[in-house]
């Protein structure tokens, strides 16, 4: 059935071309496209060509890329005049000039580090990658995230609580397709280990097939603590013009935060994303750019968070539109059944993401993302019934700081959601986070956070089932 079902994906996507897992396992996730204002990650950590394209700001020229090499000094004047503040064209000039507006100095060293932080110029130097030049015209690399937080949230990530921890080691395979002159074939593949990756297994399904048994040192009493291994995008592509088509297993488009630690501001995850939104999918997903500001996805997938397994029938889709210069409008869903499997809850229903993202200034961006899901299990009753509500108002104190507010509302009801055995009745949870990004140059960042979290009524977001909760957190990130 699951070879069928793959052979109509498959056909589903040459047409295009001619033409939470709450009530699963306790346990979902969200899409691998960064979203629009963390302009400040690599190159190796974004998505394939057909991902959602990052917002630039008008700050993001000013990086200071170029510090101080002992080359022979320029023209500063003269490279300067009509660029801006484009720096590229100052890579080979002499100590003391690295951008047309001062930029980093001579140098990348502590006073450099300290401007940064204080609000001045900073300087991040090359990035380095672990493989360069890639691997023929494969790209590979990665990144680490080493992280503590002093209380656990159960029904999130970060529920591995008081111990420095490997998040995650991750590691990737990419070789992009590119259909800018024909026909262009890719694919990619990700593997990760560490406390994050429990959480992104194939647990759609009981059976234990693909990753969803590769576990080490379980906690005694809590499901999710611990290490585990995962492989959470397996997927061939192919791209001609302005259409790509992705066939596999693959991150979710729903949401705007994601598993990767590189997707995301804050070092903690929503509620929303963890528990009324899909992480993975397997099937088909075309991505076609309409024009230069206009993105459409459609495809069929097997259901939720199950890898290859058969998990349902279920069309993925969405448009992404900027509307203008401030403004960028994103809309997502995911309908059909996406728990079939046996063993499973047997959810029919339907998740509905919009996203607004606004450049208010080169220093300011404001994002509002309203998620709404709603599922019946195989005997009509009311499975899942949320609705989050969460908005981000981020502050880019230069190309080194930036300083992040996160404010969530996740109402929830429903047999998802138990109360003593029975439903639970419209909950509310509240979550405010507030969280500094500082990187110390191209490769390595410091997110420390503070978040607060109301569970008024004691479903258990909270440790030992507090009502309310202070947490401090945060973590090392290093790409590669």
């Amino acid at each position: 059935m699951k070879m069928s079902k793959f052979a109509l994906s498959a056909m589903i996507a040459s047409a295009c071309f001619a033409g939470t897992a709450f009530g699963q396992t306790n346990r979902t996730a969200p899409r691998y496209y960064p979203a629009s204002y963390y302009s400040y990650y690599q190159d190796g950590a974004a998505p394939a060509a057909q991902a959602p394209a990052p917002i630039a700001s008008a700050s993001d020229a000013k990086s200071s890329t170029a510090c101080c090499d002992n080359t022979p000094a320029c023209d500063v004047a003269a490279i300067c005049d009509g660029k801006g503040s484009s720096c590229d064209a100052l890579a080979n000039c002499g100590c003391g000039v690295s951008s047309c507006d001062g930029g980093c100095g001579s140098g990348c060293g502590s006073a450099g580090i300290l401007s940064g932080i204080f609000g001045g110029e900073c300087c991040l130097g090359e990035p380095f990658k672990l493989v360069p030049d890639g691997i023929c015209g494969i790209n590979v690399g990665g990144w680490t995230s080493v992280g503590y937080h002093d209380h656990a949230n159960p029904l999130s990530f970060n529920n591995y609580d008081g111990r420095v921890q490997l998040g995650q080691q991750w590691f990737y395979a990419e070789k992009i397709a590119d259909g800018s002159e024909g026909l262009g074939l890719g694919g990619r593949i990700d593997y990760v280990y560490g406390t994050d990756a429990p959480d992104t297994q194939a647990f759609g399904t009981a059976n234990g097939n693909w990753d969803q048994s590769w576990d080490n040192g379980r906690v005694p009493g809590n499901n999710n603590g611990g290490y585990g291994h995962a492989i959470p995008q397996l997927y061939g592509e192919a791209a001609m013009g302005d259409l790509s088509v992705k066939v596999g297993h693959f991150f979710t488009i729903v949401g705007n935060e994601v598993v990767q630690s590189t997707g995301n501001f804050f070092y903690s995850r929503q509620f929303t994303f963890y528990n009324a939104e899909p992480f993975t999918h397997s099937g088909a997903l075309t991505t076609y750019n309409l024009d230069a500001d206009t993105q459409l996805y459609n495809g069929y997938v097997m259901g939720w968070d199950s890898a290859f397994d058969d998990n349902g029938d279920a069309y993925i889709g969405g448009i992404k539109r900027k509307l203008n210069d401030t403004f960028t409008f994103l809309y997502t869903t995911v309908l059909g059944r996406f728990g079939d499997a046996v063993g499973a809850v047997q959810e029919r229903g339907a998740v509905h993401n919009v996203i607004l993202t606004a450049n208010l200034s080169e220093k300011w961006t404001f994002i509002s993302q309203t998620d709404v899901l709603y599922t019946n299990n195989v005997g009509g009753t009311t499975q899942r019934n949320t609705f989050g509500n969460i908005n981000y108002l981020i502050y880019k104190v230069n190309d080194c700081v930036s300083i992040g507010n996160r404010f969530e509302w996740f109402n929830f009801s429903g047999e998802g959601f138990l109360n003593n055995g029975l439903p639970r009745q419209n909950d509310d949870l509240y979550n405010y986070t507030l969280g500094l990004n500082y990187k110390v140059n191209s490769n390595l960042m410091f997110r420390p956070e503070a978040r607060w979290v109301w569970d008024r009524n004691r479903f258990g977001f909270n440790e030992n089932n507090a009502s309310s909760q202070t947490s401090i957190g945060g973590d090392m990130l290093f790409t590669f």
